[in-house]
């Protein structure tokens, strides 16, 4: 199991005195051990494994430092080298990164400045897809997995596509 703690539900976010840690981190939990994985987020949101799972992506929601981190993910649940997949700094609009999925070819759906971001397995920008409001979170669903349902603040929404996203593998047989 993989986890970030960005410290969004603390009134002062950062600056909040009922900060337990003195940093913001992902974490996983192998073999019933929490390990604290990496530190290299201000606000780290938004988690997917690629569909091979080698590498594990992880958002920052930083207005700052819009990025996409990727990982090599290790057997034991740790990480190596670490580097900027993908990076939205310069992008205009004040909507910092928040959800990532990932579909079965690999592409990466993100919530990003001005909407869901597509980036291909490769680091580049496909496309962005706007939504009726912002998408801040997103899922896969239906039968074939092919439909991406995306929550914004005041509204679902979904949007059919050619391929199917990666899902749990007990999602995907019910």
């Amino acid at each position: 199991m993989y986890f970030t703690d960005p410290p969004f539900g603390l009134p002062k976010f950062l600056d909040d005195p009922r900060k337990e840690l003195p940093f913001t981190g992902v974490f996983s939990i192998h073999k019933g051990k929490l390990q604290v994985i990496s530190k290299d987020f201000t606000g780290p949101n938004g988690i997917a494994f690629s569909p091979d799972e080698k590498y594990l992506y992880v958002g920052n929601w930083d207005e700052k430092k819009k990025v996409v981190m990727r990982y090599e993910a290790k057997p034991d649940g740790t990480l190596a080298n670490g580097k900027v997949f993908f990076d939205m700094t310069s992008a205009p609009g004040e909507d910092a990164l928040d959800g990532i999925k990932v579909d079965q070819a690999g592409n990466l759906y993100v919530s990003g400045p001005g909407g869901l971001w597509v980036i291909s397995p490769e680091g580049k920008h496909l496309g962005t897809i706007i939504a009726p409001k912002h998408p801040h979170n997103m899922a896969w669903g239906d039968e074939d997995g092919k439909t991406l349902y995306l929550c914004a603040r005041s509204g679902l929404y979904r949007i059919r596509l050619g391929i199917a996203g990666v899902r749990p593998a007990e999602a995907a047989k019910n």
